[in-house]
């Protein structure tokens, strides 16, 4: 604990002199959940989940055509009472009229890219419970990256970022584990499109040898169209191909629509399916919702989900973004009820 308090102090003393010379603000995201998670063979529980609960601090300053900017930020889980300072995104960079470049800790394009289709991100029911399966994982935050992203052009925006390496390694070529060293570097490029009703991104990423999941690349594309002001459709198709392990070969897609019921209240339904191409090992998502939105930073809802697991698959809909990790059963059922509380500060 006083470790903890130590970073704390010590990032609170950094930020400080930044306060003066530039425009520094403090944010956060508290965002817990109550939920009844089923398996469907013998686990059958309540749980308290922290979903992608984070404080943050960023700042930027002007310098006549050209800023600098920096963002620090740690997921807090608020069921457990724990913290990290950097855990998220976390980088430093400069953004002008020639686009923004940046260097550190933060999603990639590919992942950002799901964003468009993302009606139960960080909830019970998000898609990345199909989409980042074992060691095909592609919905990441990539450490040691560089990163530039064009301006606008009438909506349209081109991302490319290349990761050096996932680990820190030290002199004689091993990983801190003592392993043996793996370059683990990745490529990760986008283009999105935003303008009137439509909403899209194409992304890809590619890992190339010597990497410690395995050789593998994946195309991605998620697209949402405003149809009416109260209804939206959304649709997505990823597909993957790992060259080591062809049992994480598999396209996602699937469609979903959220509707404005009143002012402050949405429901919101998506189906899912990874479709592998090996046998058994398929899996399909079915998601639905309902938000009250007290005010814009304030939110709850109720959620439920089911995936359904061919016989050597155990899949959930709810291990990713979220604290809660309890595993699937193999061919079974697993379902899970989710009241919400959203607070963004």
């Amino acid at each position: 604990m006083n470790k903890k308090l130590l970073a704390i102090a010590v990032g609170a003393a950094v930020a400080m002199p930044m306060a003066a010379i530039a425009d520094v603000s403090i944010y956060g995201r508290a965002h817990v959940s109550v939920d009844y998670l089923d398996d469907g063979d013998d686990y059958g529980e309540m749980n308290v989940s922290s979903n992608s609960s984070r404080l943050g601090f960023k700042g930027e300053k002007d310098f006549g055509g050209i800023s600098g900017i920096f963002q620090v930020e740690g997921e807090i889980t608020f069921n457990q009472g724990d913290s990290s300072l950097s855990s998220r995104d976390t980088f430093v960079g400069v953004k002008g009229d020639f686009g923004m470049f940046r260097v550190g800790q933060f999603d990639s394009p590919f992942k950002r890219a799901r964003g468009p289709a993302n009606l139960f991100g960080d909830q019970v029911g998000d898609m990345r419970n199909l989409t980042r399966v074992g060691d095909a994982r592609f919905d990441e935050r990539l450490p040691n990256t560089l990163h530039y992203q064009t301006p606008s052009f009438d909506g349209l925006q081109v991302n490319i970022a290349y990761s050096v390496h996932e680990s820190t390694f030290n002199r004689d070529g091993l990983d801190p584990d003592g392993n043996d060293r793996t370059k683990d570097d990745a490529i990760s490029a986008s283009v999105t499109y935003k303008a009137g009703a439509l909403d899209a991104a194409l992304a890809y990423e590619v890992y190339g040898e010597n990497v410690t999941r395995g050789e593998r690349n994946a195309i991605r594309l998620a697209l949402a169209y405003q149809v009416t002001d109260p209804l939206k459709l959304v649709a997505f198709y990823q597909t993957v191909d790992h060259d080591t392990n062809d049992n994480l070969d598999a396209d996602v897609y699937g469609l979903g629509a959220e509707f404005k019921v009143s002012p402050k209240n949405y429901v919101r339904g998506m189906w899912l399916t990874r479709d592998a191409d090996n046998d058994d090992l398929s899996t399909d998502l079915v998601a639905l919702g309902f938000e009250h939105r007290i005010d814009r930073a304030l939110r709850v809802y109720a959620n439920y989900a089911v995936a359904m697991n061919d016989d050597a698959i155990a899949l959930t809909p709810w291990q990713q973004g979220r604290s809660t990790n309890a595993p699937g059963a193999n061919g079974e059922d697993a379902s899970g009820l989710s009241l919400g509380l959203r607070y963004d500060f």
